[in-house]
């Protein structure tokens, strides 16, 4: 038995050899053919935005194009579902937005794991959130909004685009630090939230900035305060929310590309420094601006310690405002 042991053992090590061997040249040789990007947003919306503006020039500095998927729908749980389901040959990667940590907070029972299920690359950019009121909202800051809701406890309330989102944890998380009564009126979509806001079915919602940044250019919406750490570039005379009162106040929407868990380490080199050249270009940071977003770039480590500290923070925003994981 024991020499049969062996001779087994000898013939995996014969059969597996060759089969690395070819792995590793396979990624050392990638991409040979186009590169598909997993988008959890549909056309038009905010990352899709963004990685079309990196995929061009992307596809031009590896030599393949890259190919932009939507697949739109539950907190972007299909799309990484379908890259954590693809094969780990480097030709289906997923750009990541901070929907991927609020889902990870919101559901106890996700089909893959948030972290440990994908290989990350680089983060690719971030984006505030606005504060938005209609035009004759009385409040013209935050202080005055928050001094409203304060005079009339329960009487406002807030919009996001659904249970369990950015927006709506975004608003749960201006209500616990202000110490405001306020309601939460869940729509579908920034579309049904605007028209909800301008119809004075709702007071004020916290929502990306490109959507909103044309309107809040014309006058067609107030905005009151951005929600990042610093003034954003494309509202440069808006204030933050922090220094408008709430200094512990800070979310940003982020962008960060990865593959699935397994993907050969020379694939995600290689595209982790075609990402920081791509982002590094003044052309494409201007396009990024143009849109209401920053270019960043992290190393691979870095990203997965932003994914996990973000689940950290929603989760935390979860269970102080006693809104239940879902199944």
């Amino acid at each position: 038995m024991g020499s049969m042991r062996r001779f087994l053992a000898a013939v995996l090590l014969v059969l597996c050899v060759p089969a690395a061997a070819t792995a590793q040249a396979n990624a050392q040789s990638w991409p040979t053919r186009p590169v598909h990007v997993i988008v959890g947003a549909g056309p038009g919306g905010g990352t899709d935005i963004i990685t079309r503006i990196i995929a061009v020039p992307l596809g031009e500095l590896l030599g393949q194009p890259i190919v932009v998927e939507n697949k739109q729908g539950a907190g972007n749980i299909i799309a990484a579902e379908a890259v954590v389901k693809a094969p780990r040959d480097g030709y289906t990667a997923y750009m990541m937005n901070n929907a991927h940590g609020v889902s990870a907070a919101m559901y106890n029972h996700l089909p893959f794991d948030s972290v440990k299920d994908f290989d990350f690359v680089s983060l690719t950019g971030t984006a505030g959130l606005v504060l938005v009121v209609r035009p004759d909202f009385p409040a013209k800051n935050v202080a005055d909004l928050i001094a409203l809701a304060k005079r009339e406890p329960g009487k406002l309330n807030f919009a996001s685009v659904g249970i369990g989102t950015t927006q709506h944890f975004s608003g749960e998380l201006f209500r616990q630090l202000a110490g405001i009564d306020v309601k939460h009126i869940p729509y579908r979509g920034t579309p049904a939230v605007l028209t909800g806001l301008l119809a004075k079915q709702v007071d004020y919602t916290f929502e990306l900035v490109q959507p909103v940044l044309g309107q809040v250019r014309s006058g067609g919406l107030k905005a009151l305060a951005v929600t990042s750490p610093t003034r954003y570039p494309a509202l440069p005379d808006l204030p933050t929310v922090a220094e408008s009162g709430l200094p512990a106040f800070q979310v940003m929407s982020w962008y960060g590309l990865s593959f699935a868990a397994g993907t050969p380490s020379p694939i995600i080199d290689k595209m982790n420094k075609a990402l920081h050249q791509v982002l590094a270009r003044p052309d494409i940071q201007a396009q990024l601006l143009k849109v209401g977003a920053s270019a960043r770039t992290s190393t691979p480590d870095e990203m997965r310690q932003h994914i996990v500290n973000e689940i950290a923070k929603w989760n935390a925003v979860r269970e102080k405002a006693g809104i239940p994981q879902q199944m």
